[in-house]
């Protein structure tokens, strides 16, 4: 996956490149891809090597790979019995990391010669892409998480890059630091997840608030201008309560209380077909709390479905609540908005590149793929698939959120009779399509730049009639995004393009959602869980 990092960086920035030192030479990828995608001129890349365990013993020497043996801390081992291990390790990483220094080294004379030549600096030439100093260090008896915020926070750290086999320590990662975070997955794949410094600074960007437009289908206008959406808390532990252990989880009426500050007026944000959604906080992070009446059974069927799925890219829910006359769902508030509001604002839509928006078409059809095919109690169909209804990437992943009117045949009204088998079997197939044709609009809303609620004056025509043509007619540069000026991912619009064509075209002979996301990954073979 490329990135694209800024042409200038601030000095003395570091660079951590984080690698489980235990294992092989492809270790080595992961700096590779850094030095390749993040460092910039200046930049400082820190290859950090963790290892819980020695010879089977827990140690406790950090150390530089250099000549200079660091010590960071005390432990119950005798150094003498690990000696010969460490210096194998430390001989070992001297090894992998050679090559690196050696380039880093060549590329920093090669550039210091060409300007000597031209007396003037060379902007854009690929010397200064990787003029970087290189540093390295191996720790050993410590907690790698712990170990690498706290070597985060001592320098002036702008990305952490980690190696795949401490996926299980990203989040905790993230949470505690306020760079840029980056798991390499290996092939130029990884998982980006933006610095809270820049998300903050994305929300003061002139759109209206997320919790409005999150239920609402009316097209932003310039008049909704000075609404601003609300940041995240500023606490360096901020993370979405969906991530964290024990939720969702049942909250009582109290707790509802405090959160919405006595379900003041002045905490609603939106209140659409009978459901009043607040805005509140519960340990210091931003969340919704959907009022629902107490006949309302939408409240039942989104609990039925939201308590049964687990999908990274689906919006879960935080929790409910049972109370007296009203039920509640609460859900984590999505601040940076959904992409209809990034699509229809320029300066957010001019960041969201086309190798951005065929991700976001890759992570919402393979939620639909487990929706539709992977549920273990059935086919579960969304039914209103839209950009209004998709959260743009938190922490790399776009999520589909607004489950009002999902359907779960399972929930239908139990029968044995063939009569019932057959309207059930009609029902599935028809709610597939609906989802299918839904995301073929999705997919020219990616496109085209354009909200399909923009197109819903009767007198004018919609965002089919506007764009299904040209695509037809192969005539895409009269419809896409004409914001974004990079031509080099052509393939990738030409991708969803020809899915979209199929959606729209074929929705009713019982196209599935694997074989949509396989076109939109290029006919690659789209595997369940992938």
């Amino acid at each position: 996956m490329g990135l694209e990092a800024a042409d200038s960086s601030s000095p003395g920035e570091t660079v951590i490149v984080v690698m489980t030192s235990n294992r092989s030479r492809g270790n080595v990828h992961a700096l590779e891809w850094a030095l390749r995608h993040v460092a910039r001129r200046g930049h400082t890349v820190l290859v950090l090597g963790v290892f819980c365990e020695i010879g089977k013993r827990p140690s406790c020497f950090p150390f530089h790979t250099g000549e200079k043996l660091e010590r960071l801390g005390e432990g119950e081992v005798d150094p003498t019995e690990l000696e010969e291990e460490i210096a194998k390790k430390r001989d070992e990483y001297k090894s992998y990391l050679q090559p690196f220094y050696r380039h880093c080294k060549k590329i920093e004379v090669r550039d210091h010669l060409i300007c000597s030549k031209k007396k003037t600096p060379l902007r854009g030439h690929r010397a200064f892409l990787v003029q970087v100093k290189l540093e390295s260090k191996i720790a050993a008896g410590f907690c790698p998480r712990k170990l690498i915020v706290d070597e985060a926070r001592s320098c002036n750290t702008c990305w952490i890059i980690l190696d795949s086999h401490l996926k299980k320590d990203k989040t905790y990662i993230y949470a505690h630091v306020g760079c840029n975070l980056a798991l390499f997955k290996g092939k130029d794949v990884v998982t980006l997840m933006p610095s809270k410094v820049i998300l903050q600074e994305s929300s003061s960007l002139k759109h209206i608030r997320i919790d409005d437009a999150l239920l609402s289908n009316d097209p932003i206008t310039d008049n909704q201008e000075d609404k601003s959406i609300t940041p995240p808390p500023k606490t360096r532990c901020w993370y979405p309560l969906t991530w964290r252990t024990g939720f969702p989880r049942s909250f009582t009426q109290s707790e509802l209380e405090v959160i919405t500050s006595g379900f003041s007026k002045e905490n609603i944000v939106q209140t659409l077909d009978n459901v009043q959604v607040y805005q509140g906080q519960f340990q210091e992070t931003p969340i919704l709390v959907n009022c629902f009446s107490q006949n309302d059974e939408r409240f039942w069927s989104m609990l039925r479905i939201l308590s049964r799925v687990r999908h990274r890219n689906i919006l879960s829910i935080v929790g409910y609540c049972f109370a007296g006359s009203s039920m509640f769902l609460l859900f984590d508030l999505p601040f940076m908005g959904t992409l209809e509001i990034n699509l229809q604002n320029n300066d957010l839509a001019k960041n969201i590149s086309w190798q951005a928006r065929w991700y976001i078409a890759v992570e919402i059809g393979a939620c639909l793929r487990y929706l539709h095919e992977e549920c273990i109690d059935g086919p579960i169909m969304h039914l209103s698939v839209c950009s209004s209804h998709v959260i743009y990437p938190l922490g790399g992943s776009a999520m589909l959120a607004n489950f009002m009117t999902a359907k779960c045949l399972k929930d239908s009204s139990p029968g044995d009779n063939q009569s019932l088998a057959h309207c059930l079997n009609l029902q599935e197939a028809d709610g597939i399509a609906i989802d299918v044709h839904d995301y073929g609009i999705f997919l020219m809303e990616l496109i085209t730049g354009r909200s399909a609620h923009c197109f819903l004056d009767p007198n004018k025509e919609d965002l089919i009639d506007w764009a299904l043509p040209a695509i037809e007619n192969g005539s895409l540069s009269e419809v896409r995004d004409s914001r974004l000026m990079d031509t080099t991912d052509d393939r990738l619009i030409h991708h969803m393009a020809q899915a979209a064509l199929l959606c729209l075209h074929d929705f009713n002979h019982g196209i599935s959602m694997s074989e949509v996301l396989a076109m939109v990954r290029a006919h690659q073979i789209a595997r369940p869980g992938s």
